[in-house]
């Protein structure tokens, strides 16, 4: 199994997306293919060291810029590392594909050369989120911005298959995000979608407000794009708000200072946890085919934890799982 990786995506590209591919493979012996500058990645893996001869290089001269029009520049960057990486998988020269560049250009890309599961109307991305015991998965992230209830529900479907199949949660629960426990809040978006989940081939808990989703009430949380990337991001300002005012009482008084000796141990775990390095990148779920979407700001560790997620992804069979629940299922989720 190889995996390919946009090395040109990311803005710590492409030292910290070579760096993170040479510790997978150093720590797993996993083979990469590295998409990007020949000339540039080679001299990135040489300042490494000498052993990464389980680490490919495919050329690709061109590189999808943050601030391109995703769609547009797919189709006319045909030699970038983003598009290289996706159709390596599409050929079967790769098993799956990670980028931390453009999500939307990743999303594009991935849709454009490896398509969709025959039956999935629309690709989630799918987060994984740091709850008091254990994790939460949310989705949709940012994928569908406007959705239908029956897109509500296939996300629930390939949710629980992905909590099930990467997360080892036997039976995941799923909560539909809305502003109210009772199944009559909410709009006409989530009241319908409330009634097909009850149908639905997952094991539906019911409505969840946003407090849930940290508490870890369910263990899938499913939610239109535009919501869930609303979710996210403002969970990832407030925990880094959160440390940098911990950080800053402590520096106040002499006894902050001891106090914060003492419990520097216990905040770094909690720091650890909360980063979104930890969980490497987010599935692409709905694609014929792996791929995982990093966070722009990835460094070496989340590149390294991205490349476990998709190994785990291609050794689970995930994509086939989706496929064959929609088959089994299909009056119920399409």
């Amino acid at each position: 199994m190889k995996i390919a990786i946009d090395a040109m995506g990311g803005d710590y590209a492409p030292r910290e997306i070579v760096r993170g591919a040479w510790e997978a493979y150093q720590e797993s012996g996993q083979q990469i293919i590295l998409v990007g500058d020949r000339s540039i990645l080679t001299n990135e893996l040489k300042q490494l060291g000498d052993n990464y001869a389980g680490l490919e290089i495919v050329h690709a001269d061109e590189v999808i810029a943050m601030d391109d029009a995703p769609a547009v520049a797919v189709r006319r960057k045909k030699n970038s590392s983003m598009v290289m990486a996706a159709e390596l998988v599409r050929d079967g020269h790769a098993s799956a594909m990670v980028s931390a560049g453009s999500t939307g250009a990743t999303m594009a890309a991935a849709l454009l050369r490896l398509g969709r599961i025959p039956g999935i109307a629309r690709p989630a991305i799918a987060s994984v989120l740091p709850t008091e015991n254990s994790v939460t998965l949310l989705l949709d992230v940012g994928a569908n911005v406007d959705c239908k209830p029956k897109h509500l529900v296939q996300f629930a479907l390939m949710g629980s298959l992905y909590a099930h199949k990467i997360l080892s949660i036997e039976v995941p629960r799923v909560g539909l995000l809305n502003v109210g426990e009772e199944s009559t809040k909410g709009n006409e978006l989530t009241q319908d979608t409330y009634t097909l989940l009850q149908e639905a081939p997952v094991h539906f808990y019911g409505n969840v407000e946003g407090r849930d989703i940290f508490k870890g009430t369910v263990d899938v949380v499913v939610c239109d794009g535009f919501v869930g990337n609303v979710v996210l991001k403002t969970s990832e300002g407030l925990a880094d708000v959160l440390m940098k005012m911990t950080s800053q009482a402590m520096r106040q008084s002499s006894l902050a200072k001891i106090g914060a000796t003492l419990t520097l141990p216990a905040l770094k775990k909690l720091g650890k946890k909360l980063h979104y390095s930890e969980y490497g990148g987010a599935p692409l779920l709905g694609i014929n085919g792996v791929a995982i979407v990093s966070h722009g700001s990835s460094k070496a560790l989340a590149i390294k934890n991205a490349v476990y997620r998709a190994r785990e992804s291609v050794e689970n069979g995930l994509i086939s799982a989706i496929s064959d629940s929609l088959n089994n299922n299909e009056h119920k989720v399409g």
